[in-house]
This record gives structure tokens, C-alpha cells and sequence, in this order.
């Protein structure tokens, strides 16, 4: 090894060490002012649950000794 590596090793070492200490106070974490919204668009058509209603209507009329 030459002497100049390790010199370079440290001043790179401790130029990282600066660099973080200096970012790690840049971090700010707070609560929102305004409330979170989650839109959620959900449409359930009336013939599907109908034909559902059906098949089940048509599932335990078959089935009555289960049921």
C-alpha cells in the first residue's frame, strides 16, 4: 500500500461522516394539515347480484337435505 491511501481513506471516511450528520437535519416529518381522502369508485350492478340471488335460490332448491 502506498502512504497516501490511507490518508485519502480517512478524509473520505470522515467527509461521509460530515456529509450525513449535515443531512440527517433536513429531514422534517409532520402530520398533514389537510385530512388524507381516498376516493374509491365502486359500482355493483343490481342484475348481477340478482342473477347470484338466483343461483343460490336455485343451489338450495336442488340441495334441501343440506341446507
Amino acid at each position: 500500500m502506498r502512504q497516501g491511501t490511507g490518508r485519502s481513506r480517512r478524509a473520505m471516511m470522515a467527509g461521509a461522516a460530515i456529509l450525513s450528520a449535515g443531512l440527517g437535519g433536513c429531514i422534517n416529518i409532520a402530520a398533514p394539515d389537510e385530512p388524507i381522502v381516498i376516493e374509491l369508485n365502486i359500482n355493483i350492478r343490481q342484475e348481477v347480484i340478482y342473477r347470484l340471488a338466483q343461483d343460490a335460490a336455485n343451489t338450495i332448491d336442488e340441495n334441501a337435505d343440506i341446507f
